[in-house]
């Protein structure tokens, strides 16, 4: 497992992480899944309770169970902000004590279409279609992704309309609302964002 403090008491994690401490609960909730997804669900859920068990021990064996607009929380005493996201065979989880978190993570698509671009970065289109296909296809994911974790942390999900939040693609942090936003490229190669409330 590698993790990262994103800001002080904001974690984000990826890589392998032992099954051992999943409960009862992760196997149920994986159970009857495609493979693949069941995978996923073990995979993010293991990865999950290392981070906690590292950074916010006295949570890492609580329940997780769907919160709002299917949200993971951590349904017992002690109830840290918690976000899992996976693209591919990538994993990413975020914990934050005391506070609403959210991690997106994704694989740059091979095209992007202009309309998409204009959607979800109108002020920078132009800026995005100078530069070369590959940047300019990595830009445009770290600008979702940074919008996908604003919209997990708040909980509003896509009716939170992330194409709508202005992530400049030239900054590696700013604010959308009470909260602030970290693109996270010392973790893993492919785009990572993390969000979470600026004040508990």
């Amino acid at each position: 497992m590698r993790l990262l403090e994103t800001d002080p008491g904001v974690w984000v994690a990826t890589g392998e992480a032992s099954t051992g401490r999943l409960a009862p609960a992760d196997l149920a909730a994986a159970r009857g899944r495609p493979a693949w997804r069941a995978r996923q669900i073990l995979q993010g859920r293991a990865l999950l309770r290392g981070l906690l068990a590292e950074v916010a021990p006295d949570a890492a064996d609580e329940p997780i169970v769907a919160g709002h607009n299917g949200k993971p929380v951590l349904a017992g005493r002690f109830r840290p902000g918690i976000s899992i996201s996976h693209d591919g065979e990538h994993t990413v989880v975020a914990v934050a004590p005391g506070r609403r978190v959210g991690v997106d993570v994704q694989v740059p698509p091979r095209h992007v279409g202009r309309s998409m671009v204009r959607r979800c970065a109108a002020p920078y289109t132009n800026h995005l279609y100078r530069m070369p296909a590959p940047l300019r296809l990595t830009a445009f994911t770290e600008i979702w992704t940074v919008q996908e974790a604003c919209v997990k942390t708040d909980g509003t999900g896509i009716g939170g309309r992330p194409w709508s939040i202005d992530v400049p693609p030239h900054l590696d942090r700013g604010d959308w609302r009470a909260l602030r936003w970290r693109k996270v490229r010392d973790l893993i190669d492919v785009p990572v964002a993390c969000a979470w409330e600026a004040t508990p």
